[in-house]
Parts: structure tokens; C-alpha cells; sequence
């Protein structure tokens, strides 16, 4: 029965027999409602709440890194890695905890740290990052095949002219100077600051190698025409 063939008073007594029926289900959606409004609400106040957090304890880090206390920063770099897994400061302290190791030399706690990093970045950018650090550490650790790898993935426009000359530095190490060489200029093409820190380290990188390869022609040289006698 539709409600187009009821008068009003039917239609009346239709409507408050359905609430009746369905108050239960109607109370329970309005409640459902509201706790999901609730939650979502809680939930956006709890993730402003750990991302203040979060960045507290990264600016500490870098305050003790800043102030040469590596323990202190490494602490609060496990601190953050152990509560705040999944935010970007997590990732930046494993960065950090990475940098501290290579200047112990210790590799091996680098490349862990890096793998931890790589795992839980969530932005392109920072993994391109990541990955080019791993790729400096493969590369001290004489596996310069393996830096190469990482490198060749990154995307192109992706820290360019460091990934050139990181390139370049493995390719040496394999003996391959003239790709080294090619990997060198090409990483100094992307310096377009003529005053660049890194501008000067790797045209010494290239002066080293001999500077520019020579150029080949691809015209076959023309024999030279012999002269006409005169008559």
C-alpha cells in the first residue's frame, strides 16, 4: 500500500506505527552517529596531540646533535622511533641515528637505521632520500655495485646532482673511469649555482679524471685531395 491512496489520517497512524517499530533502530543510528562524529573528532585531537609531541622530542634531537652530544641525541632518536613509528619525525631521527654511526664508522648501524627509515617513510621524496644515503653507505662498505643499483632507481629529477656524483664515485671505484667521467659532468650540469658548495668538489673530481672526454667524431676524416699539378 503506497502512501498516495491513504488520506491524511491514515497516513498519520502509517507514520507513527513505523516509528514505533523502528524507534530501536532509529535511536541506535542517531547514537552510532553521533559516536562516530565523536570519535573522528577524538581521533583528529589525538593526532594533533602526537604530532606536537612528536616534533618536541625531533627538536631536542637536534638540539643535542647541534650541542655534539650524540648519546643524548641518540636516545631521543630511539625514543621517537619506539612511539612515533609511523611520523616523519621517526623517519629524520633514524636519519640522524645513521649520520652518528657513519661518524663512528660503524656501517653496519648505519645501513640498520637507513633500512628502518626506508621502511616507514611515507613521502617519495624522503625515500629517494633514504636511498641515497643506503646508497653512500653500500658504497663505504666497498659494494659499489649495490650503490649503483639504488642509485640508477631513484627518480630522475630526485636529488640529481648528488645522485650523478655518487654515480660516479662507484663507477670510479669499479675501474670504469670514462663512465665515472660522463657521470661527473652530467651531475655538474644540474649545479646551476655557479657558487654551489658541491660545484667545486666535483669539478676537482673531474680535473682529477682529466677533465672533459674528448669529443668523437662521427664524420670520417676526408682524405686530402692531391694536388693538381701545374700546367
Amino acid at each position: 500500500m503506497s502512501f498516495d491512496v491513504l488520506d491524511e489520517h491514515e497516513q498519520g497512524e502509517l507514520v507513527q506505527k513505523w516509528l514505533r517499530e523502528n524507534a530501536m533502530a532509529i535511536a541506535t543510528g542517531i547514537a552510532l552517529g553521533l559516536a562516530l562524529i565523536f570519535g573522528w573528532q577524538q581521533w583528529k585531537v589525538h593526532q594533533a596531540g602526537q604530532g606536537a609531541a612528536a616534533a618536541a622530542q625531533y627538536q631536542a634531537l637536534t638540539d643535542a646533535v647541534e650541542a655534539k652530544k650524540p648519546d643524548d641525541a641518540l636516545k631521543v632518536a630511539d625514543s621517537l622511533r619506539k612511539d612515533y613509528p609511523s611520523s616523519t619525525y621517526a623517519v629524520l631521527a633514524a636519519l640522524q641515528q645513521a649520520d652518528i654511526a657513519i661518524g663512528k664508522n660503524d656501517l653496519a648501524t648505519a645501513a640498520s637505521a637507513l633500512d628502518w627509515a626506508r621502511q616507514h617513510a611515507g613521502l617519495d621524496s624522503l625515500k629517494a632520500l633514504v636511498d641515497l644515503r643506503s646508497a653512500r653507505v653500500k658504497l663505504a662498505q666497498g659494494d659499489a655495485e649495490a650503490a649503483i643499483k639504488l642509485v640508477d632507481a631513484l627518480p630522475k629529477d630526485d636529488y640529481a646532482s648528488l645522485a650523478g656524483e655518487l654515480r660516479g664515485d662507484a663507477l670510479l671505484k669499479l675501474g670504469r673511469a670514462d663512465e665515472a667521467r660522463k657521470a661527473y659532468q652530467d651531475a655538474l650540469a644540474q649545479v646551476t649555482d655557479a657558487a654551489a658548495q658541491g660545484r667545486g668538489v666535483l669539478q676537482m673530481k673531474l680535473d682529477d679524471l682529466g677533465g672533459p672526454a674528448p669529443v668523437a667524431n662521427d664524420v670520417a676524416p676526408t682524405a686530402p685531395t692531391a694536388e693538381k699539378p701545374a700546367s
